[in-house]
């Protein structure tokens, strides 16, 4: 069946009531028809089913559509049998059917009325399935998902490298059409090779999405105050949470249910009716929020979702892409957050050290790639499109001011003469290294990859030392971008110059590089604004409280942490807080404190919110979830009994670490707690006596001041335990 003869405008307008394509669809449809070998990239939202559903709806015999993901083919084939009379015009095959229902989905395929039918990877390696397909016409195999074939793709499925032999079982003449919504040079080459269809006609369509606000924020400890903050913001917007882990997502649905947010949690540990449940909740809009592993968006077609917020930062820049993709699909808002510490980076690379080395290697790049995008001050819609082969022009291209970065640039540097310095060590060094070693180089770094190819021994080694491998890893991304050097597909990661780089360096040009963000760990416990974390603490306020603590302890006699501690200062510059209720909703002030010190300080704070017409954020008192205060009642209880701690922490399932942590934020919240009985086993009157008096002449109660003090004559734990006992007995 040749394209020309169909009139395919009439048929789309037939079948789904459009008049008119979108994009690339028109083209890839005929490619179809005429029996091409087809690969299609284009990005979520971009209308992919549809390049598939329709000539399979036109052609004789059925398409075989393969898709990983059983709610996925279930929302489709739901979405094709409402176009249509006949309920068998599609159907799934797969595990979960009956034997029955599996005779009926053969009956109407024999019939010829099934015109799709969705298959997961390994239902199609069952011998009897194969055998029956053979005895039908079968129009062509469109494969949904296709990075699912490559290992450098962010989901990769092993079963998945076997279709290209079953395909060739139904039929050396079955055309084959791959579909993916993301897929850098790499994956694409993959694909092309897996599938053995070099000879495909490919079709790309664009992945920048101007609609996307991209932004990347400093992930500090005040994480829930901020998302719920956000939230607050967007009122009565629908919105996604992802996390890594089952158990961050149960919690953070938890801490938002309990302020006053509608969400619900959706991940692979819920039975398949509590998920689907939740998904129809969030998509007639009974619930604002998702909090969601990322299982959750396959198949999830919402066009008004307007943020996407990335609690944890994902492992590649394909799952960042696809997951900020699912926000804004009908060209409205759409506002990607991601939250970015390098601890989390570490968990991951953690996580990835048990698997197979060539494993852990890809997902290592992959990772590198996601840490280079958020620690970037450029524009990011130009890195992310960069990193999936496609130029953009940060000037004038759609959707240009659409980033944290453009919106508040950092400032440029010249740095022409080290862009030539860094081109002419990757030229020297023979294209053999990958970013970190050729940094290495340029500051002087021995490793030993280096010595292996006695870089060091080279006049160039070294030649860079004048700045930082900070400043040189910002430098080389931001060249990389640029074009001047590439990576290289087939030995992934390792740094070649291309053509414009050696013209570079005969006639060396202007280069304004910024240097990167710095998320540094002093940053982690800064509390984070709204909008652009712009120090929301108001220092003014901070220094006036510094102030009053220092007089209420020196009239009481005791240190001024006794009183409150820094971060509670901090919070109430942040809150505003002017009653004594409000006073216990601040960290770490429970209602004794508040009793015993609270009266100058809401005194103080309502002055000074009168004085400057300051407007108090209502909305920012996080109520944590009640987990913890059944806890902390049988931690109170028990040590009144004088139960043993270690008792008291395997009771509950905790460690002792954590059973510390508790009693300390019990202690610091103004209740008291008596643990002498638990000490005097652990130290004697002298010893005690020694320690409470450091800490009653103590500026700070840290114990890393503590433990330089003593210098070994007491560990962590013991120096705990006195803290724990002297706030009790001296705050409360």
């Amino acid at each position: 069946m040749n394209s020309n003869e169909i009139d395919i405008h009439k048929e789309l307008k037939k079948y789904f009531g459009f008049s008119q394509f979108k994009g690339l669809q028109e083209q890839v449809v005929r490619s179809i028809l005429d029996r091409q070998n087809t690969f299609v990239i284009m990005p979520t939202g971009g209308g992919k089913s549809l390049c598939y559903q329709l000539p399979a709806l036109i052609q004789e015999g059925t398409a075989i559509v393969v898709s990983p993901l059983i709610a996925l083919m279930k929302n489709q084939v739901d979405a094709i049998r409402s176009l249509s009379s006949e309920n068998g015009i599609a159907h799934v095959l797969n595990s979960s059917l009956t034997k029955t229902e599996i005779t009926q989905v053969k009956n109407d395929i024999s019939a010829g009325i099934t015109k799709l039918l969705y298959v997961a990877p390994e239902s199609l390696t069952k011998e009897e399935y194969v055998q029956f397909l053979q005895s039908v016409t079968v129009s062509f195999v469109a494969i949904d998902e296709a990075h699912c074939i490559s290992e450098w793709g962010h989901d990769f499925r092993p079963e998945y490298r076997n279709l290209r032999h079953i395909i060739k079982q139904l039929g050396d003449d079955v055309p084959v059409i791959g579909l993916t919504a993301t897929a850098t040079p790499k994956v694409q080459e993959d694909i092309l090779k897996n599938l053995d269809m070099s000879n495909a006609t490919t079709f790309k369509a664009s992945f920048n999405r101007p609609n996307l606000y991209y932004e990347v924020r400093t992930k500090t400890k005040n994480i829930e105050s901020d998302i719920i903050r956000f939230i607050k913001q967007n009122k009565g917007k629908s919105g996604i949470i992802y996390c890594l882990s089952r158990k961050k997502v149960e919690a953070i649905a938890e801490v938002l249910q309990v302020n006053g947010i509608s969400a619900v949690a959706y991940h692979a540990g819920l039975d398949a009716k509590t998920r689907a449940k939740h998904q129809d909740m969030f998509l007639m809009e009974d619930v604002e929020v998702v909090v969601a592993t990322i299982a959750f968006g396959m198949g999830i077609d919402k066009p008004d979702v307007r943020f996407v917020i990335h609690h944890d930062i994902p492992k590649s820049l394909e799952s960042y892409y696809q997951e900020t993709g699912r926000a804004g699909r009908d060209g409205g808002e759409g506002h990607c957050l991601a939250y970015y510490s390098y601890k989390d980076v570490e968990k991951l690379e953690k996580f990835m050290s048990g698997k197979p080395v060539a494993e852990q290697e890809i997902g290592f790049a992959l990772l590198q790639e996601v840490v280079a995008y958020a620690e970037t001050s450029m524009s990011r819609r130009k890195f992310l499109l960069h990193y999936f082969g496609e130029e953009f022009d940060s000037e004038t291209g759609e959707g240009a001011d659409m980033d944290d970065n453009v919106r508040n640039p950092k400032k440029k540097v010249e740095a022409k003469d080290q862009v030539l310095q860094l081109l002419e060590v990757v030229r020297d060094t023979k294209h053999l290294y990958k970013s970190k070693e050729i940094i290495f180089t340029l500051i002087g770094r021995v490793n030993a990859v280096i010595k292996a190819h006695k870089t060091d021994s080279q006049s160039f080694f070294g030649s860079g030392a004048a700045h930082d491998e900070k400043y040189w890893m910002a430098l080389l991304r931001q060249v990389l971008v640029e074009g001047y050097l590439a990576k290289d597909i087939e030995t992934y990661g390792i740094v070649k110059i291309t053509e414009k780089g050696l013209d570079f360096i005969k006639n060396p040009s202007s280069f304004m590089m910024s240097e990167d963000h710095e998320y540094s760990e002093s940053d982690d416990d800064a509390i984070v604004s709204s909008a652009k974390s712009s120090g929301a603490t108001d220092e003014i306020l901070m220094g006036m409280l510094r102030e009053l603590r220092k007089k209420v302890a020196k009239k009481i006699g005791v240190p001024p942490f006794v009183v409150f501690q820094d971060p509670s200062l901090e919070d109430m510059a942040l809150k505003y807080p002017i009653t004594q209720e409000e006073l216990v909703t601040i960290h770490g002030v429970g209602e004794g404190k508040a009793k015993k010190y609270g009266a100058p300080f809401v005194e103080l704070i309502s002055r000074y919110v009168e004085d400057n017409d300051i407007i108090r954020p209502d909305d920012l008192v996080v109520k944590s979830t009640g987990v913890n205060s059944a806890n902390k009642l049988y931690i109170i209880q028990n040590i009144d009994r004088k139960l043993s701690l270690e008792d008291i922490a395997s009771a509950k399932g905790m460690s002792m670490d954590d059973l510390i942590k508790e009693m300390e934020q019990i202690v610091y919240s103004g209740t008291k707690l008596n643990i002498k009985y638990w000490i005097d086993d652990l130290l004697d009157d002298e010893q005690q006596e020694e320690i409470h008096d450091y800490f009653m002449e103590s500026e700070s109660d840290r114990i890393e001041d503590a433990l330089k003090e003593f210098d070994g004559d007491y560990d962590i734990d013991e120096l705990r335990f006195m803290r724990i006992q002297f706030i009790s007995e001296v705050a409360n």
